[in-house]
């Protein structure tokens, strides 16, 4: 459902519309726009329920990936448009795997996707087609859908061989504005120690070639929301979106765009995100 875009002055907490899925009795599906060729085809209902989104500026020294789920980082990129696609796969990539090697002290890291969205009217360009803010309250991977991941992008037997000798995956989303301050549409992320499992319900995407699995987000009053109020380009988001830990740190961290619009002329949103596995501890290629 489209919510009316509503005005809010800068660095404030706010009360704004998330998009969440109503549970059901069977597991939801959607079929994805590479399917489709155009929207997405939904077999779920959403509600969009008012929350609190408070600002997690004041909490930025505190914030962590395995406590809340997220992470506010000031990191430049020497890339100068981030719209280009070359310069995105062989000079972005390398400089997020750089951050996060040294971010998570890890022996590798292998950045395997980048989307770009704009609330636009058209959305914006990806080799895949347009896209626009994913404003369902959603975690891109599951239980499942995590090793899965590892398996797709590392190969089967180097998966193997990882979960054998006890090596600690992370799968982490980078996200960036490309264009700022973020004055509409901004990034809302849930504390994932707020989140209780039952509340993400693990939900088809189906794509032209295989079905994968996302977790999308049921409400409940106990959720506790933060956004970055003017993100500027030159600061990133880490979202934690698969842990292979399951030890009570944060596993899934849900997320979702909320429509607002800090002044009635604030230019659209432009963001890119990256997804990227980090490997820590027996990574050495076998």
């Amino acid at each position: 459902m489209t919510q009316t875009m509503q005005s809010v002055s800068a660095g404030a907490d706010l009360v704004a519309p998330l998009t969440f899925i109503v549970p059901q009795d069977t597991k939801p599906a959607f079929h994805s726009t590479a399917l489709t060729g155009g929207a997405q085809k939904l077999f779920f209902e959403t509600e969009s329920i008012a929350v609190s989104i408070a600002d997690m500026r004041p909490l930025a020294g505190d914030l962590s990936v395995d406590r809340e789920g997220f992470e506010l980082h000031r990191h430049a990129t020497a890339v100068a448009d981030l719209y280009d696609d070359e310069a995105v796969e062989t000079r972005y990539y390398p400089e997020i795997e750089a951050l996060l090697n040294e971010r998570f002290g890890a022996d590798r890291t292998v950045v395997f996707d980048a989307t770009r969205r704009a609330d636009s009217e058209t959305g914006a360009h990806n080799p895949d087609g347009l896209r626009g803010p994913a404003i369902r309250a959603h975690v891109d991977y599951t239980v499942l859908s995590g090793p899965q991941r590892v398996a797709d992008i590392l190969g089967e037997d180097e998966a193997t061989r990882l979960a054998a000798s006890g090596a600690h995956i992370v799968q982490i989303n980078v996200w960036r504005p490309i264009s700022g301050p973020v004055r509409r549409s901004p990034l809302a992320v849930a504390d994932a120690s707020s989140v209780a499992p039952a509340q993400l319900l693990a939900t088809d995407q189906v794509f032209p070639d295989r079905v994968g699995e996302i977790y999308l987000l049921a409400h409940a009053p106990t959720q506790r929301w933060y956004y970055a109020p003017e993100m500027t380009p030159d600061e990133i988001l880490l979202i934690k979106g698969w842990d292979s830990i399951d030890d009570g740190r944060a596993r899934f961290t849900p997320h979702g765009a909320f429509r607002f619009a800090q002044t009635p002329d604030a230019a659209p949103r432009e963001s890119i995100e990256v997804r990227a596995l980090v490997v820590i501890g027996n990574a050495e290629v076998g």
